[in-house]
């Protein structure tokens, strides 16, 4: 399932498809929001955004529409003219100034006053966007060590969406692989440079992700990878997929373990239990 940086980026292309311009025409395939249609037809798509692996479009009238792709759903970005050509179900089409963007195979769609959004019962428990909620590296440090979290096993927290939303598999294991930490390390137990890392990582590795479209190595890694015949999607990643592979920052083989019911990649060298 795509994470947080595939979200925002999905976000940012739905922004550019529609951002400023004027709604012609609205459709919804749900009983309950087919009745506002019309009534969003002449405002504008002010921004589009995301909040962990939600999608935001917002309007000028203060109302926002919430869309979540679960495990299908996508959206398609086309010409008003031109149908996608697709065998999906059309679950939202919004048109503006010969724009179109249709949300197919979701389910899970609403429309919210900006004023009721923190009300969404999903948008309720999620901690703040990385990419999305200026978090700064001192607003992670005060998070993580927060009494609800700062006790709990990195592990089984970082996949934890009220800490902070939009972390998934691979850059949990990417995450800890850069800021030198086991999987059972807790944040109250760690000096304060290595907690100014761990924050720093999280920071670092999701905004990688999001600029460099899922990749998270670092740049002479992967070129050295490429060097030895490994595959595209490996020389992605530093830590994640790599078990029974050298660890490109000391060699040693690393390993696959499961955390949280999750698979978990990690350096026994680099990230010392």
């Amino acid at each position: 399932m795509p994470e947080g940086p595939e979200i925002r980026r999905a976000a940012d292309r739905l922004h550019d498809q529609l951002a400023g311009r004027q709604l012609e025409s609205v459709w919804f395939a749900f009983p309950d929001l087919a009745s506002e249609a019309d009534s969003l037809v002449g405002h504008r798509v002010t921004a589009v955004d995301s909040w962990g692996k939600a999608l935001l479009t917002r309007f000028d009238d203060d109302r926002v529409l919430y869309s979540h792709n679960q495990l299908y759903g996508v959206w398609k970005l086309h010409d008003a003219e031109r149908e996608p050509d697709t065998e999906r179900s059309l679950r939202v089409r919004l048109t503006a100034e010969g724009r179109s963007a249709s949300l197919y195979s979701a389910s899970d769609v609403s429309l919210w006053p900006l004023d009721k959004l923190d009300e969404h019962p999903f948008l309720a428990r999620l901690g703040p966007d990385l990419l999305t909620h200026n978090v700064t590296l001192e607003k992670a440090m005060s998070r993580l060590g927060e009494a609800r979290f700062a006790r709990r096993s990195l592990g089984g927290l970082l996949l934890d969406q009220t800490l902070f939303a939009g972390i998934g598999n691979y850059l949990r294991s990417e995450i800890l692989f850069f800021a030198g930490l086991p999987p059972r390390a807790r944040y109250v137990d760690l000096a304060e440079v290595r907690q100014r890392q761990l924050a720093r990582a999280i920071l670092d590795v999701t905004r990688q992700a999001y600029e460099q479209a899922g990749v998270t190595n670092r740049p002479e890694w992967a070129i050295a990878a490429r060097r030895q015949g490994e595959s595209p999607r490996l020389c992605r990643f530093a830590a994640f997929e790599r078990d029974g592979l050298p660890c490109h920052a000391c060699g040693t083989v690393v390993e696959r373990e499961m955390v949280a019911s999750r698979r978990l990649y990690r350096c026994p060298s680099c990230q010392p239990g």
